[in-house]
């Protein structure tokens, strides 16, 4: 294959042939992780052609992390039986009835030799070879199937009624960046190659089985294949881009910053290879790559075209996708500061929204006692503002907790319950704001986009569910149920996704317990806020609060804070709360954060998603129509 394979091979290839080699020859297995563009999915595809036409494996399954990939790989080995003229002066017996369909694949049904039909087939997820006396490659199959697609029972029939199974499987990077993220998933990966895949010779047969992958994080498929204490029988291997760094490091830093200079300026990079033609044998000094072949052609070196990498792509990325030793996870979760937080007020009224934000939300958390509520307003890049906030019943103090309160829900309501004071509570608490119009600094007036209820305590979720189903602003409304996810718990939005349910980050709208609700990862939403208010005021995406004396609120807010928590192989911050604190309005804060998500502003670093209004007539009476503006609900 010199159309594929162009330049020499690198002492990692040859290691990663014969591993190749031995696997098809004698029913091994392999699992290697190479730097990305060294031509793993070639070596593979190589591999499934040259098994095949040497008369090694009569049926291969190739896998990918889904079946669009495994079948480009398919359409790739059919491409060389097609237009690979060594492979036709050595393999004339499978190439040439190939070549002679002249790309029109229909032709093989009435494909013919010496009077017996090929037998030739190609279709979706499928080859099967000419059948040709005295052929070792003859009615060979090739199927391409996803990773969670049908694997199990697969099998083929030969032209004199036998039936046989799969004697190789070659998997080419079983996970994407998502999956790798997901315990659950890379779980369940994993078990599927050592069990369905493992098992797909039939019942008392091995399988001969290669693997190529990526690690892109700790603890991930790729990493867990690759441990041979873990999965010994895979006989993991991995290999660099770089395997020694050179010594000449403050050398190197000025011809990053002379790249990254003449990248901004517009004046290329040559300024930059200049200054490396001339120090080169001081920067080359120390270093070993792996692959001295592998660069650009307007780089020198391969050692260039690896710090061209590592600059261009950044440490975390050239860590996973050219070393295969990933960074550990760096948690972003900054503590919460009182000082700081003292100093985020900007001359904003109270119940003002600044000109910039247009999406408008509350929280509202429910105590035995009294409701604690926040308003926040939000725009592009999930910056926010702290609009207002309070409690119900007022207190008429600008401190207190939530224990002491002075004046209770049942005191406000006189003569009810526990459930009945609550109703009450919400309904006026709740008619109040989203009833009123609340004004923007431009002069615009706007009313509250969405509402989220904590419906998380036992007494009353039924309540609170209930009254949010009733209300007239139902549809604005979500009774919220935040969960702490940690470490060792299943990520929110493992799970498949319902009918019906919308997701987002860290976020699901659907059915809880029987009826419509909104699920929140409480760890995630205050790790994210927590960015936010460590993010300088003025700067893009930074959270804000109105003028006034805000004391009660610092304390709410810093009432809580990140705990780095690792297990089963996650790595999350879990906040904790501090003994005998409260920490009402930071779960305002929270919940009002999520139900701008629910309605459209973008997930944390992009831009808001724009909503545009659009004019419709609605009739108004006999021969009378007006024109209003209508924002369309945003999924």
């Amino acid at each position: 294959m010199p159309a594929t394979f162009t330049l020499a091979w690198s002492p990692d290839h040859l290691r990663a042939i014969a591993k190749i080699e031995a696997a098809v020859l004698h029913g091994e297995l392999f699992a290697f992780a190479m730097p990305r563009g060294s031509g793993k999915t070639s070596l593979v595809e190589a591999a499934a052609v040259w098994s095949l036409l040497f008369g090694h494996r009569d049926f291969v399954v190739v896998v990918g992390a889904d079946e669009g990939h495994a079948r480009r790989m398919l359409d790739s080995c059919w491409l060389e039986f097609e237009t690979n003229d060594l492979l036709l002066e050595d393999f004339p017996e499978v190439c040439h009835p190939i070549r002679s369909l002249e790309r029109i694949t229909q032709r093989a049904r009435g494909q013919m030799h010496a009077g017996q039909p090929t037998r030739l087939t190609k279709a979706a997820g499928e080859i099967v070879l000419p059948t040709v006396a005295g052929s070792v490659a003859s009615g060979a199959v090739v199927r391409a199937v996803g990773i969670t697609g049908g694997i199990r029972g697969l099998a083929s029939k030969r032209a004199d009624g036998t039936r046989f199974r799969p004697s190789l499987v070659l998997i080419d990077d079983p996970q994407s960046d998502e999956v790798s993220g997901s315990p659950k998933q890379v779980a369940d990966r994993l078990a599927v190659m050592n069990g369905a895949v493992l098992g797909l010779a039939g019942p008392g047969k091995t399988i001969a089985g290669l693997a190529t992958v990526t690690v892109i994080r700790p603890g991930d498929l790729a990493d867990q294949l690759l441990d041979r204490a873990a999965h010994p029988s895979w006989q993991g291997e991995r290999s660099r881009l770089v395997y020694e760094w050179p010594t000449a490091d403050n050398l190197w830093e000025q011809y990053a910053e002379m790249r990254r200079d003449g990248q901004r300026s517009g004046a290329g990079v040559a300024a930059a290879t200049e200054f490396y033609a001339a120090h080169r044998d001081e920067m080359d000094a120390g270093s070993r790559v792996a692959w001295p072949e592998r660069h650009n052609p307007d780089e020198l070196s391969a050692l260039q075209h690896a710090w061209n990498l590592r600059i261009d792509r950044g440490e975390s990325a050239f860590a996973a996708e050219y070393q295969n030793q990933p960074l550990a996870p760096t948690l972003v979760a900054p503590v919460i500061d009182r000082a700081a937080l003292r100093a985020r007020e900007i001359k904003l009224d109270r119940g003002m929204m600044p000109s910039g934000h247009s999406t408008l939300t509350v929280g509202i958390d429910v105590q035995d006692k009294l409701l604690f509520w926040l308003v926040a307003s939000w725009g592009s890049g999930f910056g926010g503002h702290v609009v207002a906030y309070g409690a119900y019943p007022e207190q008429g103090t600008s401190m207190f907790t939530a224990a002491s309160a002075r004046r209770t829900l049942r005191q406000a309501h006189p003569g009810t319950g526990f459930e009945a004071a609550l109703l009450a509570g919400l309904t006026g608490l709740v008619d109040d704001l989203l009833g009123r119009d609340w004004l923007r600094e431009d002069g615009t007036r706007q009313r509250i986009d969405a509402a989220a209820v904590d419906a998380n305590w036992g007494k009353s979720t039924q309540v609170i569910r209930e009254f949010t189903r009733r209300h007239r602003l139902a549809s604005t409304l979500h009774p919220a149920h935040g969960r702490g996810i940690g470490a060792a718990t299943q990520p929110l939005n493992d799970g498949k996704k319902r009918a019906g349910e919308r997701i987002g980050p860290g976020w699901r709208l659907g059915t809880i317990g029987g009826q419509r609700g909104l699920l929140f990862d409480a760890n995630f939403w205050k790790s994210f806020l927590a960015s936010r208010l460590a993010t300088a005021v003025g700067d893009h995406g930074a959270l804000t609060f109105h003028r006034g004396q805000h004391e009660m609120l610092v304390e709410h807010l810093a009432a809580e804070q990140p705990v780095t928590v690792t297990a089963k192989g996650r790595t999350v911050d879990e906040w904790k709360c501090a003994p005998g604190a409260d920490n009402h309005w930071l779960d305002c804060l929270v919940m009002a954060a999520v139900a701008a998500s629910v309605a459209g502003i973008a997930a944390p670093g992009a831009e808001a998603t724009q909503r545009r209004r659009r004019k419709v007539e609605i009739p108004t009476g006999p021969g009378n129509r007006r024109v209003i503006q209508v924002r369309p609900f945003v999924r």
